[in-house]
């Protein structure tokens, strides 16, 4: 008989970087995926892309549109569309709360990252308030500046 075993901690698969430089994210959550076998599979092997990706709410669900996750290699006729539109496990409160929020202030969902959590693929989703052109020169030059003065810190303790 062979033993269980339990996977356990986190493992990043893909984030979202054009998420930060795009928008101001101001609350994260954690959602659960519902996913086909082999796009998990896919997923374990980390042939999944969320840059294009965005969440909606319809009808008191949450759906992620524009995630890529790509077939899987060995998959025959269970293989399902790459870009279909996937699920979100989220509690009906935090469903509720953003959709108040999206509707009342003018924030939007976005994926930032997927990671398997404990065996499970999660997407973390951020509330996100959109940046201007001015916003993201401020920020790179913020990243700049910071490269910079650990460049400095490094010749210096040298």
């Amino acid at each position: 008989m062979a033993a269980e075993v339990k996977k356990t901690g986190t493992k990043l698969i893909a984030s979202n970087k054009k998420a930060y430089h795009d928008y101001f994210i101001d609350a994260v959550y954690e959602a659960g995926m519902v996913l086909t076998g082999t796009e998990i599979k896919s997923i374990r092997l980390g042939n999944v892309n969320i840059k294009e990706s965005y969440c909606r709410i319809r009808h008191g669900e949450v759906f992620v549109d524009g995630m890529n996750i790509s077939q899987y290699e060995f998959g025959n006729r269970e293989n399902v569309e790459s870009l279909r539109a996937r699920k979100l496990l989220l509690h009906r409160s935090e469903i509720d709360k953003l959709s108040k929020k999206i509707d009342e202030k003018g924030f939007s969902l976005v994926p930032t990252r997927i990671y398997l959590k404990d065996g499970k693929a999660k997407l973390e989703i951020g509330l996100a308030r959109g940046k201007k052109q001015y916003d993201k020169r401020e920020t790179l030059k913020q990243k700049q500046a910071e490269r910079e003065s650990q460049r400095d810190m490094r010749a210096f303790n040298r």
